[in-house]
């Protein structure tokens, strides 16, 4: 087991991690979901990096571009109290984030087929991406009045209220009224 594992007290949301990792491990030769090579460095990658972001979080949650599962599907495990949709154009992603969903039992999180752009469903109160090269400000539609836009690392952005996460990486909030 990976020590900083310990650092999840629930040790429901800790097992759904694990689950994450195998799954992560299992398609690791199908497609290209990270370039982190050992499990260690998937973790210190997609899990830890995201660690403490559950507090930001209300209750319908909407993650852009979710290919390998980072952010959402550790958000998920560890805030079985909000609802997870994960956007994710690419077939093979989309099938992998499906069976994550499943091997991970998790059932606060539901995976579309498509993007942001295309999205019809109903406005959340948070949007959630981690790598994907879009502005914040592109997601208002999704977004109820008053919501925010949490933006998992990269370049510091241009009103955001910028958090260090405990694991030092960077936590961008943006709010729109």
């Amino acid at each position: 087991m990976i020590p900083e594992l310990a650092k999840i007290e629930d040790p429901i949301a800790r097992r759904k991690i694990e689950k994450y990792l195998d799954c992560l491990d299992q398609w690791a030769g199908a497609i290209n979901l990270t370039g982190a090579q050992s499990r260690r460095e998937v973790f210190e990658t997609l899990v830890l990096p995201i660690l403490g972001g559950e507090q930001h979080l209300t209750a319908d949650v909407i993650d852009i571009g979710s290919g390998n599962g980072s952010p959402a599907l550790v958000l998920a495990a560890l805030r079985p109290d909000c609802r997870f949709t994960l956007l994710e154009p690419r077939a093979k992603r989309w099938a992998f984030l499906r069976q994550a969903i499943r091997e991970m039992g998790i059932d606060n999180a539901t995976v579309r087929r498509e993007r942001s752009d295309q999205y019809r469903g109903s406005a959340v109160t948070t949007a959630t991406m981690r790598a994907v090269g879009l502005k914040p400000e592109t997601l208002r539609p999704l977004l109820e009045p008053g919501g925010q836009v949490l933006v998992f690392g990269g370049p510091i952005l241009d009103g955001a209220e910028h958090r260090t996460l405990p694991s030092g990486a960077s936590l961008q909030r943006l709010c729109f009224t």
